[in-house]
C-alpha cells in the first residue's frame, strides 16, 4: 500500500468517525486545508492536467455560486418587501389601523416597487384613525411623486372622503354597516343580480376598505354571469388599482371560457406592467390554457415572462410544448428553465433523455439535479446507468448529489463500496455522513473496523 492510499482511507474513516459523533465541524470548516502526501504517480502530467481542468471547473462553478447568492439576496429582499405590505394588508382587514400606518410609511419610505399602494393604504389608515390632516398630506405626496400612478383614482376618491369627514376615528358600528351592506348585495345578488352588479361595481371603484372590495369583486366573480365578466374585463384592462386589477385577472381565469381567455389575451398584449402580467400567465395556467402559454414561452421578449410561461407549462403538463421548444431554444439559462419544467410536470423520461444525451455538460448537470428530485424507481436506475458509464467528474459528482436529494442512502453505499476515484469516494461518504439512514450508518461503522 503506497502513503497516498493510505492516506485517502483515513481521511475518509475520518469522516465517518465525525458522523457517527456528531462532532460540530462548524468551527473547523474554514481552517486551513491538509495538505495531501502525493506518490510518485500523481506527478504524472495526465493527472496533473485532471488536476488543473478540475480545478477550472471548481472554479467556474464558484462563479455560478455566486451569481445564484447574488438572485437570492435580490429575490429576498423583493419577498420581505412583499412580506411587508401583506402584513400591512392583514392589519386593516382587522382594523388595527395604527399598525398598518406604521408599516405602510415604512414600505413607502424603502422606496421598493410597492411604494405608490403603499401611499395610498397610509392615507387610508389614517383617516380611519381620524388624522384628517396627516391623511391628506399622504394624498397629495402619492399624487405629487407618482401623477401617472394607477392608485391616482382610489387617492381622488379617498381625497373627497376624508375631506368630506369629521375626522373622527372609525366607529364599530360602521364596520357593522359594512358587513350588513355587503350582505344585503350579496342577497340581491341571488333574487335580482342586475341591480345588483352596478353596486358592486360602485363598492369595487369607491373609498371602502380593502376587505369590502375583495369581497365585492369575489361576489362578483362567483355570479358567473357575462355581466359580471364583462365588470371583471373593465377591472382587468385596468379601470381600478393594480391590486384589484391582478385580482380581477385571477378571477377571469377561474371564470373560464372563450371570453374571459380572449379578455386575458387583449389585456396581456396592451399592458406594460409585468406584475400584471405574470398574473394572466398564472390564470392561463389556472384555465389550462397551453397554447397562449406556448406563445408566451416562444416570444415573449422579457426574460422574467418568459420564464414565468415555461414553468407554468411545466405546471400544465404541456410536455409536449416544453419539447419544441428545448429543441429550438438557444439560450442555456432558458434550456435549464424548460429542464425545470419538466420537473414540475413530473417527466422523469425527458429528464433522463437530456441527462444521458446533452451536450452541454452544465445542462447535463441540471437535467441530473432535476432526476434527483424525483424519487422513482425510474430516475434511480436512470441515475445508477448515468454513474455507471460517465467519464465527466463532475457530472459522476452530480450524480451522487442527485442520489443524496432522494434520500437513496443504498445507492451511495453501493458506490463508496465500488468506486476506485478517492475524491468520489469521498463524497459519496459525505453525503451518507449527512443522512439518518440504516444503511449509511452500517456502513460508516463498517469503514471504521477495517
Amino acid at each position: 500500500m503506497t502513503i497516498g492510499n493510505s492516506v485517502r482511507r483515513t481521511s475518509i474513516a475520518w469522516v465517518a468517525i465525525a458522523a457517527l459523533l456528531l462532532a460540530p465541524a462548524a468551527t473547523r470548516a474554514h481552517g486551513p486545508k491538509a495538505t495531501p502526501v502525493r506518490s510518485a504517480d500523481s506527478l504524472e502530467d495526465p493527472q496533473e492536467a485532471q488536476a488543473k481542468e478540475q480545478e477550472k471547473r471548481e472554479r467556474e462553478q464558484e462563479a455560478r455560486e455566486r451569481e445564484d447568492e447574488k438572485r437570492e439576496r435580490a429575490q429576498e429582499k423583493i419577498e420581505q418587501l412583499q412580506e411587508l405590505y401583506d402584513d400591512g394588508r392583514e392589519d386593516l382587514d382587522e382594523d388595527r389601523y395604527d399598525r398598518a400606518a406604521a408599516k405602510f410609511k415604512q414600505l413607502a419610505d424603502m422606496n421598493g416597487p410597492q411604494t405608490e399602494a403603499a401611499l395610498y393604504w397610509k392615507a387610508y389608515a389614517e383617516n380611519r384613525l381620524g388624522k384628517r390632516d396627516t391623511a391628506l398630506t399622504t394624498i397629495a405626496d402619492l399624487k405629487r411623486r407618482f401623477p401617472q400612478s394607477r392608485w391616482q383614482k382610489d387617492a381622488s376618491a379617498l381625497e373627497i372622503e376624508v375631506k368630506q369627514s369629521t375626522g373622527q376615528p372609525v366607529k364599530p358600528a360602521d364596520q357593522s354597516n359594512e358587513e350588513l351592506k355587503m350582505l344585503a348585495i350579496q342577497g340581491l345578488m341571488n333574487s335580482d343580480s342586475e341591480r345588483a352588479m352596478p353596486l358592486l361595481e360602485k363598492v369595487i371603484n369607491g373609498s371602502g376598505s380593502p376587505r369590502e372590495k375583495s369581497k365585492a369583486l369575489f361576489v362578483l366573480a362567483q355570479s358567473g354571469t357575462p355581466q359580471a365578466r364583462e365588470i371583471l374585463g373593465r377591472i382587468a384592462r385596468g379601470q381600478s388599482n393594480p391590486e384589484l386589477q391582478r385580482k380581477a385577472v385571477e378571477y377571469l381565469g377561474l371564470f373560464g371560457g372563450t371570453e374571459a381567455r380572449k379578455t386575458l389575451a387583449e389585456v396581456y398584449a396592451s399592458s406594460g406592467d409585468a406584475s400584471v402580467k405574470h398574473a394572466i400567465l398564472r390564470s392561463y395556467m389556472i384555465g389550462g390554457d397551453h397554447e397562449r402559454l406556448f406563445a408566451a414561452a416562444k416570444s415573449e421578449k422579457d426574460e422574467s415572462l418568459r420564464r414565468e410561461a415555461i414553468r407554468q407549462l411545466g405546471l400544465v403538463h404541456g410536455t409536449s410544448e416544453l419539447e419544441q421548444l428545448y429543441q429550438t431554444e438557444t439560450s442555456p439559462d432558458v434550456r435549464r428553465e424548460i429542464l425545470q419544467a419538466f420537473f414540475l410536470a413530473g417527466d422523469s423520461g425527458r429528464l433522463v433523455q437530456a441527462a444521458q444525451g446533452e451536450k452541454d455538460a452544465e445542462l447535463r448537470r441540471a437535467a441530473i439535479r432535476n432526476l434527483g428530485l424525483i424519487n422513482s424507481d425510474d430516475s434511480g436506475k436512470a441515475l445508477q446507468e448515468i454513474y455507471s458509464k460517465e467519464t465527466d467528474h463532475a457530472v459522476k459528482a452530480e450524480v451522487l448529489n442527485a442520489y443524496f436529494l432522494q434520500g437513496n442512502a443504498r445507492a451511495l453505499v453501493a458506490i463508496a463500496r465500488s468506486e476506485k476515484d478517492p475524491e468520489l469516494k469521498k463524497t459519496a461518504v459525505s453525503k451518507l455522513t449527512l443522512m439518518n439512514s440504516k444503511e449509511g450508518t452500517d456502513y460508516l461503522m463498517e469503514l471504521l473496523q477495517k
